[in-house]
């Protein structure tokens, strides 16, 4: 018996790591910027008519939404019409349109809404970085401060809309 010892050890750590592979805790990853300030962004306008993005954008005394989105990206237009809903209601949302070029900006909006209150350009992802984030659509709740409190990974559908206004309303405290 003492043969097999080491055998149903390995056997076992074998299927211990085969499971935890297989059933990954999670594959988001998340800012560290929650619960501190959006760091200072200056990004050119990305499409005619909107006013570029500074850092004084973000400490506006009302909490906001920062949505990071692509021309490109098929999850974003899905999103549009939740982030047009939440517009209507008086939400103000900025955008940064990440690895885009501003006529493709100009097209997406042009086909979907815009929701946007101001659109900066982040050809190089410099400031998706900087922001924490790890891809797109991506959306930060910033409070009247200026300070992330909330991050929503991936589209915002219908489903995700009550608990963006309750962030929201979170961060109006």
């Amino acid at each position: 018996m003492k043969r097999f010892g080491p055998l149903a050890v390995f056997i076992a750590l074998v299927l211990a790591l085969s499971w935890r592979l297989a059933h990954p805790s999670g594959t988001a990853v998340y800012s560290q910027l929650v619960d501190r300030p959006v760091p200072a962004l200056t990004l050119p306008d990305a499409a005619p008519g909107q006013p570029p993005i500074t850092a004084a954008a973000f400490a506006t005394g009302k909490p906001q939404l920062v949505n990071l989105f692509g021309s490109w990206c098929v999850p974003c237009i899905a999103e549009a019409p939740q982030l047009k809903h939440l517009q209507s209601e008086g939400v103000r949302i900025i955008g940064i349109a990440v690895r885009d070029r501003p006529e493709a900006v100009a097209a997406f909006l042009g086909e979907n809404g815009n929701p946007y209150a101001s659109i900066g350009l982040d050809r190089g992802s410099d400031a998706q970085v900087a922001l924490g984030s790890s891809g797109v659509p991506e959306t930060f709740v910033v409070d009247g401060r200026g300070v992330i409190r909330r991050q929503f990974i991936g589209g915002i559908d219908e489903g995700a809309l009550p608990e963006v206004r309750r962030a929201l309303a979170e961060a109006a405290r």
